[in-house]
């Protein structure tokens, strides 16, 4: 055992001691977050526009911030991108982190020097759970792998740096892993993600490493690229000591399986929620169903019930109003300067003592084209369904709705990528839709009221999927490929790359 592993246990044994003791009070937590709130947000020009003071109750407070999206704060936000300070918090941002995919292009989200440290810390306390939990820390002194954006910086017009999220906190990696870090300086920075990608691989391919982080979909690619690289059978057999995959960004059940055939054994796994807004969860110790949310790192959370979202008014719940089981579109406030800020994540709470959440998918991303709102949740689970009652693996899947097919009912049709396909095809999709009207009883009422008929199935090539991506200017770094939607944007490019292919 080297020095940094041996080093490593007491200190996350004490690490998980204190975190312990920071959430034991959930809602006690969040009061005292959202007063340290309000006592630096009064004095931004957010705060004169909409009264802030210390001393505001959760109900004044709410009566006062509505929820808002990117686009609601944006008038606010494009101040502080000029280079105006005070604006939504304290002095200017720290760095700003551009991510895509609003109406009108990129948001610019701020980073403060009160809320970086949210972002640094939870990784940390993330892995220290999992050392402190296994006892294992053998990670540590070997090679670390982090497949992220590039950590080139650019400058905002008024001056403050600008990056994707994980380019910046590769900025902000302590000193003592920067030598166990991969890949390079130089291979991070290449924008090309299949370059990239195979930059890495031939980078990498003869270290020890022992980690690997990143959004599941990237990292398959990386460990398929491995092994047509080595022409090995097994990540095992290139990386004989790897013991640890840190992931978030998406569900990993739909990817379990394909990746148990990549790796050659079930590996252990931290589950992370990181977001450019903040780092909201992670697991904080091994096999602990959900994550743990970040109630006292400066981050205020509002949960909206999912099924009241598209009201005009719908209820703003607190930490100690949620229940189990329940799905919620998470709001929040916090010391990067966002105030009532609608992420458009869902969640839903597996304990609340201590508060552990899944991720279920994104409030837009849903198919209700026939009133069903199928969510991301649902399909995925369908998937994991299929694939152990009939066998196959699916590397891929986008599901959309076929309003007006040729003849006949319409349907859902899955876009769907198999590594291994299922001996009887039929029996799959057959176990696929029953599934799916299992979890989702308005689709089901659909099927049996012959509105629908059952789902049907295209199988698409794998490589059509990252090539859709990147056409939409999405492939690689943190984005992801949206599980559904409600329209056939996205369908219609993958079948219309497959075509041209």
């Amino acid at each position: 055992m080297g020095w940094k592993a041996f080093l490593s246990q007491p200190v996350a044994r004490l690490s998980l001691w204190r975190l312990q003791r920071r959430v034991s009070d959930p809602a006690a937590a969040q009061r005292e977050v959202l007063e340290g709130l309000l006592k630096k947000g009064r004095a931004t020009a957010f705060g004169r526009a909409h009264g802030l003071r210390p001393g505001m109750n959760v109900q004044v407070f709410q009566e006062a911030v509505p929820v808002r999206s990117y686009e609601g704060l944006r008038a606010f936000v494009d101040r502080a991108v000029a280079g105006e300070a005070d604006v939504l918090w304290p002095g200017k941002p720290m760095y700003f982190c551009k991510t895509s995919g609003t109406t009108s292009g990129a948001k610019y989200i701020p980073l403060t020097q009160d809320s970086m440290p949210n972002h640094i810390g939870s990784a940390r306390n993330a892995l220290l759970g999992h050392i402190a939990g296994t006892g294992d820390a053998s990670f540590v002194d070997g090679k670390m792998i982090f497949l992220q954006g590039s950590p080139e910086l650019g400058s905002t017009p008024g001056g403050v740096p600008l990056g994707r999220l994980s380019g910046i906190v590769a900025h902000h990696v302590p000193s003592y892993l920067q030598r166990n870090r991969l890949p390079s300086w130089e291979a991070n920075c290449i924008e090309d993600w299949e370059d990239k990608v195979q930059a890495i691989v031939e980078e990498t391919c003869k270290e020890d490493l022992r980690l690997v982080s990143g959004i599941p979909s990237w990292v398959q690619m990386y460990f398929e690229r491995l092994l047509a690289h080595t022409g090995k059978a097994t990540v095992k057999e290139v990386f004989p000591n790897l013991s640890l995959f840190v992931h978030g960004g998406v569900a990993y059940g739909p990817y379990a399986e394909r990746f148990k055939q990549l790796l050659g054994f079930e590996i252990p796994r931290v589950e992370l929620y990181p977001a450019s807004e903040g780092f909201l969860a992670f697991q904080e110790a091994p096999n602990v169903k959900g994550m743990l949310l970040n109630v006292r790192d400066g981050i205020f959370f509002e949960f909206i019930p999912a099924g009241q979202y598209f009201e005009e008014n719908p209820p703003r719940l607190t930490i100690g109003e949620v229940e189990c089981g329940v799905q919620y579109a998470v709001v929040l406030s916090s010391n990067a300067g966002l105030w009532g800020y609608d992420i458009g994540d869902t969640v839903k709470f597996v304990s609340l003592d201590p508060p552990r959440i899944l991720v279920t998918g994104r409030i837009k991303h849903f198919t209700s084209a026939f009133g069903e709102h199928v969510i991301a949740e649902e399909v995925e689970g369908a998937a994991q369904v299929a694939m152990a009652q009939c066998g196959g693996v699916i590397s891929e899947f986008h599901v959309a709705p076929q309003v007006a097919p040729s003849e006949g009912l319409p349907y859902h049709e899955w876009l769907v990528a198999f590594e291994d396909f299922p001996e009887d095809l039929d029996r799959f999709v057959g176990a696929l839709d029953h599934a799916l009207q299992g979890a989702n009883p308005y689709y089901k009422d659909l099927i049996q009221g012959s509105v629908l008929r059952p789902a049907q199935l295209t199988c698409v090539p794998a490589e059509r999927f990252n090539e859709a991506m990147r056409k939409r200017g999405k492939l690689g770094g943190q984005n992801k490929m949206p599980r559904l939607a409600n329209d056939r944007v996205l369908a219609d490019l993958i079948l219309t790359t497959e075509a041209e292919a």
